[in-house]
């Protein structure tokens, strides 16, 4: 058996002096010399770093209009002050509007408002808004009487009048007034005047007056009419409002020979009895968005095999109304039902050319500026009416629009397709318009 001695172990307290020796193997002949160190202990020094106060609540805030100067009858009162005048609509619609941004800015939501005061999220942008476009009225030196007509209830139709530059607006907000319009019809009547300037260059565009709401109005109404089949109650309806709201007599006479039939038809050089109408219309931007239906159809390049082989029939299925296509094809384009083309069953396509001097009209500045998509019945391939309008592939000459009785001429009897419609693209419109941009 193993026996092991081990020697007593003498322990004795450890001075602070022992702490600064060598950590290595103590040598039985090196001794340690221990300089104490004087050091002063900092209780400060052991202090974690104070942080910087932090605000204990962040919380998002909303957009705040800027400051709109209060009624003077509203200027002393508290919160609970304005909040009962908003609840109870004591006073005028624009005096008691400004409260609305005034409670805003002290950290009130529009919800919050809502429930405080009952007045909903969007009426009070009405609200904000209309009283901000009265206000401009105001500066523009309008007419006390037309003032005092939006007294009542007149929130909702400058509301409407908003986009238009403040000249716009005065003679808007008094075309308004005669003519006793409602929220609907204020919101067309602003639509047809920053529209009318980017409608240069369209049919009957310099015979009506962009200075006047009213032919501003009735030349929307016209260029509707000329998006449905002559005749049909639809144009004549359209031309009949155009027809009530027109200012000028120049306006009022094209309207007329519209409506006995003595108009031009289409872009036509000649227009000769019960021509066939081939309407030219700008896609408007929001326009699809807006139609209460739609079509899709394929679209072709300007080439003769890529339309022989365009889908020749396309359905909606399911009750989602999901588009189903007899083959894949990589180009589709959404329409507004416009007449010419919600009856169009088997073989619609649309034809995508880089301008429009491929058209047998007159050639205006913009046929070599704009791109136009020419919509095709495949199905009527026959050379018919004289006065009808065909695509086919020129010898030489590529694919183009030619008429009925030019294609009789050169001994042609078959076309790709009978011409339904040729669209304009939409254009880029400013929010706010100048004067400077009628010129």
């Amino acid at each position: 058996m193993l026996s092991l001695s081990v020697p007593p172990l003498n322990l004795k307290p450890i001075t602070p002096n022992d702490l600064f020796l060598s950590s290595a193997s103590p040598s039985p002949h090196r001794r340690y010399f221990v300089k104490p160190i004087s050091a002063v202990l900092n209780s400060s020094s052991f202090k974690k770093p104070e942080q910087p106060l932090l605000p204990q609540h962040q919380v998002y805030q909303p957009f705040r209009p800027p400051p709109s100067p209060l009624p003077s009858q509203f200027g002393t009162l508290d919160i609970a002050g304005r909040i009962d005048i908003l609840a109870n609509r004591l006073g005028l619609w624009y005096e008691y509007a400004p409260l609305i941004n005034s409670l805003i800015r002290e950290g009130f939501s529009p919800p919050t408002i809502e429930e405080t005061t009952g007045i909903s999220g969007v009426e009070q942008n009405r609200l904000i808004v209309g009283a901000q476009v009265r206000d401009s009225l105001v500066h523009s030196k309008a007419d006390p009487d037309l003032l005092a007509a939006f007294e009542t209830g007149g929130a909702e139709l400058l509301y409407e009048i908003r986009l238009l530059s403040a000249s716009q607006r005065v003679a808007a907000a008094r075309f308004l007034v005669e003519n006793r319009c409602d929220g609907k019809a204020a919101q067309e009547l602003a639509r047809s005047m920053k529209d009318f300037p980017s409608r240069r260059g369209d049919k009957g565009w310099a015979r009506f007056d962009y200075t006047l709401p009213g032919d501003c109005l009735s030349f929307m109404y016209y260029r509707q009419s000329r998006e449905h089949r002559n005749p049909s109650e639809q144009r004549t309806s359209a031309l009949e409002q155009a027809l009530r709201v027109a200012e000028t007599e120049a306006a009022r006479n094209m309207i007329l020979e519209e409506l006995e039939g003595n108009g031009e038809e289409g872009d036509k050089v000649d227009a000769g009895e019960g021509a066939v109408r081939v309407p030219v219309v700008r896609l408007r931007i929001g326009e699809v968005a807006e139609a209460s239906s739609v079509v899709v159809l394929p679209v072709s390049a300007a080439e003769e095999r890529e339309i022989l082989e365009a889908p020749y029939e396309s359905r909606s299925q399911g009750v989602f109304g999901v588009v189903v296509a007899e083959k894949g094809w990589g180009k589709w384009v959404v329409l507004p039902s416009w007449d010419p083309v919600v009856g169009l069953g088997k073989g619609g396509v649309v034809v995508s050319f880089p301008d429009a001097r491929v058209l047998p009209w007159k050639v205006n500045r913009w046929y070599k500026e704009e791109p136009i998509l020419v919509v095709a019945d495949r199905s009527k391939k026959e050379v018919g009416a004289d006065d009808g309008f065909y695509l086919v592939n020129a010898d030489g000459e590529g694919l183009k629009v030619e008429r009925g009785s030019g294609l009789k001429e050169k001994g042609f009897t078959q076309s790709l397709g009978t011409v339904l419609l040729v669209v304009r693209p939409p254009k880029e419109e400013n929010d706010e318009l100048s004067d400077e941009d009628w010129e």
